[in-house]
């Protein structure tokens, strides 16, 4: 009696297809390191290097699935293996997606100067007064820092001006307030001519606090604007960006 001729295995054995899945592992361990970094850090799971711990070992676990993900493209196309290659072209993709956001942020960082705080005026600068107390107690402090703070972001942002528009006070306060609320900070006091109000930022919900100033010009009302970060030295151009976006926003709603 003939023995039946064993199943033929596949070109490569088992190592494409090991691989292949090793390479998804690592790439969704540093998902759920990376995407967990900021809610540890919210909910006071972990400090913040605690947290930036987190985003590091996840972006070394990215690495490794790249490579990975290499190594299987390869092994795929030398042993015909289209499954296992599909699985690393996935891996690849996966992978720059989810480094992108802090290599940009990364690229921000080496070309923005090293400051956190920002206003429209630097010669007499907004000042917090609603939020004096919780800005005391924080890192960055209450007072601007003027001088050399001034100095790097005039070189670096010069775009940062005050809005002058043709409206009356109350419509124009009124329009801040609905910006503000439009872009979902808290308010912590209004007046007759300024409004305080915090900025939490989305994934690790860092606290910047702003402040707008309405005086009176010769064309109308001119609107000043300080933004400025709790913690941190370099707020990567956060706070200049903001400005900057809530101020076009306020004119397109006075228009």
């Amino acid at each position: 009696m003939t023995k039946p001729p064993s199943p033929r295995q596949p070109k490569g054995g088992r190592w494409p297809k090991i691989l292949a899945w090793l390479s998804a592992l690592a790439l969704l361990a540093a998902l759920l390191l990376m995407g967990g970094a900021g809610p540890a850090y919210r909910t006071e799971l972990l400090g913040l290097g605690g947290a930036f711990s987190l985003l590091r070992y996840g972006a070394y676990l990215a690495v490794a699935a790249a490579t990975l993900g290499v190594v299987v493209l390869v092994l795929s196309t030398i042993t015909r293996r289209p499954g296992a290659g599909i699985v690393a072209v996935s891996v690849l993709v996966g992978t720059a997606a989810l480094l992108y956001m802090p290599w940009q942020q990364w690229q921000r960082a080496q070309q923005a100067p090293v400051i956190h705080d920002i206003t429209t005026d630097t010669q007499n600068p907004p000042t917090f007064d609603a939020l004096r107390d919780v800005r005391a107690s924080a890192p960055n402090g209450v007072d601007y820092p003027g001088g050399e703070t001034a100095r790097k972001q005039q070189d670096a942002y010069p775009e940062v001006q005050p809005l002058v528009v043709a409206a009356p006070l109350s419509r124009v306060l009124s329009a801040v307030q609905s910006e503000v609320e439009s872009a979902g900070w808290q308010i912590a006091a209004v007046s007759d001519r300024t409004l305080e109000a915090t900025a939490e930022t989305r994934w690790f919900g860092f606290k910047d606090d702003v402040v707008i100033r309405l005086s009176d010009a010769e064309d109308g009302v001119r609107v000043d604007m300080r933004s400025a970060s709790r913690l941190g030295a370099s707020d990567v151009g956060t706070n200049a960006r903001r400005i900057e976006d809530f101020l076009d926003g306020l004119e397109e709603r006075l228009e």
